[in-house]
């Protein structure tokens, strides 16, 4: 038989309930349930109306797990499930994009990662000196934490007329580079991240990513899809380079290539949007043999609603998203495993923009018996993929299968 799985992270889509959520300051903070909270009071009825609508997902399982994992029942979310359902719960140190991706493919983060103060400066100066010298800048921007569009729109101008990029970070473990992909240059920011990941990995800062814009004015300044993350790679084998190693393909859709420093990751295809990046999963999957594996990260979520805290935003992008699964759900043949889940939270009804620590839902279809897993670990989600692959068991995780 054909053995195929396709793993669709949908980046910051929690269901609450972690039990060290309180440690990380988020206790109480449910992502899709105060979502879907939020729609059924009519509180998120901006471009939508009504309950929150995601029959497909729900039908999967995702209002039991979202039950499952917090206790609290989201309304209108109450399909009996026809999927493989249950909660995973991370036990790496973090609520950040590598250290869930990186467990959900098999891989606990046994380290802390750095995280840099809440002041101003926030970048050490020999990090800062080094940066200028070997960039050849005549300085830099920011040095502080802020979020991505503001800090452009403040900055941009003033980066634009100096030529100094606009260096900032955020609660997660980041070293972010925004500089105008025409004024600046594309391959100069990103020669200027390969530098910066020189100078802060040994710090053990996870990512240093290129934020390239364009426009002339703060309000015409927008993100293109240039981005691109320099990452720490994994301290072990994940499940990409198992695949790989075993003669399979491994095809990240999104930033999946980025977020594993590019090991184990046979094609790499992107997108200006998540409808775009589905557009580019379903021309994928029409590529899969045997033995190959499509993950997928659907940004979207996270990066446009949870940290903006726009509540009605997400529950539109969430909609739009289960309204296309039937369009996958139609490529399923016999010996596929299609699975749905989350690398942390981002509760768009929670106080400040960061990520929130909470368990994720998980709901697999295909070639699996409908039924309850429970609770589980992240790691049990790439080692479940890994045994319907037929993959020798990894050093993390048990198969849900």
């Amino acid at each position: 038989m054909t053995r195929r799985a396709i793993l669709c992270v949908l980046d910051s889509v929690g269901c609450g309930g972690a039990p060290d959520a309180d440690a990380f300051g988020d206790a109480g903070a449910n992502t899709l349930g105060h979502i879907a909270e939020a729609c059924a009071n009519g509180q998120a009825d901006e471009g939508r109306s009504g309950p929150l609508h995601v029959p497909n997902l729900d039908t999967l399982g995702l209002g039991a797990a979202i039950a499952l994992a917090s206790g609290l029942q989201p309304p209108g979310l109450t399909a009996q499930p026809e999927g493989l359902w249950g909660a995973a719960t991370e036990l790496s140190n973090g609520k950040d994009t590598p250290s869930g991706h990186w467990e959900l493919s098999g891989v606990p983060v046994p380290f802390d990662w750095h995280y840099f103060p809440q002041t101003v400066p926030t970048f050490p100066t020999s990090i800062t000196d080094a940066l200028i010298t070997r960039g050849k800048l005549p300085g830099l921007l920011g040095n502080c934490h802020a979020s991505g569009m503001p800090i452009i729109r403040d900055l941009g101008e003033e980066h634009i007329s100096s030529g100094k990029p606009i260096c900032y970070t955020s609660v997660d473990s980041v070293f972010q580079i925004a500089a105008h992909e025409e004024t600046f240059g594309l391959q100069r920011l990103l020669d200027l991240c390969e530098i910066a990941a020189e100078l802060v990995h040994p710090m053990r800062v996870g990512r240093v990513i290129a934020r390239p814009f364009l426009g002339k004015s703060p309000d015409t300044f927008e993100r293109t899809s240039n981005r691109r993350d320099f990452a720490i790679p994994p301290p072990e084998p994940t499940l990409c380079d198992r695949v790989v190693a075993s003669g399979g393909r491994v095809v990240g859709i999104g930033k999946i290539g980025d977020i594993f420093a590019h090991q184990g990751i046979s094609e790499v295809r992107k997108a200006t949007n998540d409808m775009g990046l589905f557009d580019e999963l379903l021309q994928a999957f029409d590529t899969l043999e045997s033995s190959d594996l499509i993950f997928a990260n659907f940004v979207e979520f996270d990066t446009l609603y949870g940290h903006p805290r726009d509540v009605a935003g997400y529950a539109r992008a969430l909609e739009q998203f289960d309204a296309r699964i039937p369009e996958l759900f139609a490529k399923l043949r016999e010996g596929d495993l299609l699975v749905f889940t989350a690398d942390h939270g981002n509760d768009p009804t929670w106080r400040g923009n960061d990520h929130t620590r909470e368990r994720v839902p998980v709901l697999m279809t295909g070639s699996v018996s409908a039924g309850e897993i429970g609770h589980c670990g992240f790691a049990d989600v790439g080692e479940s993929v890994a045994a319907h692959l037929e993959l020798e068991p990894g050093a993390h995780g048990k198969n849900l299968l």
